[in-house]
């Protein structure tokens, strides 16, 4: 499986503040942005799996409306996780 909980435990702890910070809008932010990634190497295999398609676009306005509200309240903060996660605007 190419998530497991150790693999979000290291996403939270290098996104959040610590491994237990599952809630902030930056490791959350960075999840969808892992799990984005993947879903986008399985369609370039898998052209005609509509069930992953309509997941993957549903992960993109999930992290869209996350960084959407990191953007309203703190420009700071949501220009910092853009830069690391190479995430175009």
């Amino acid at each position: 499986m190419y998530l497991d909980s150790t693999k979000k435990a290291e996403i939270f702890a290098q996104y959040g503040k610590d491994a237990k910070n599952t809630g902030s809008a930056e490791s959350q932010i960075a999840l969808f942005t892992y799990r984005i990634k993947h879903l986008t190497e399985h369609m370039k295999q898998n052209h005609k799996d509509v069930g992953t398609a309509r997941a993957l676009t549903t992960l993109v306005g999930k992290r869209r409306s996350m960084l959407d509200y990191l953007k309203e309240r703190d420009i700071e903060r949501y220009r910092a996780i853009i830069k690391e996660l190479g995430i175009r605007k």
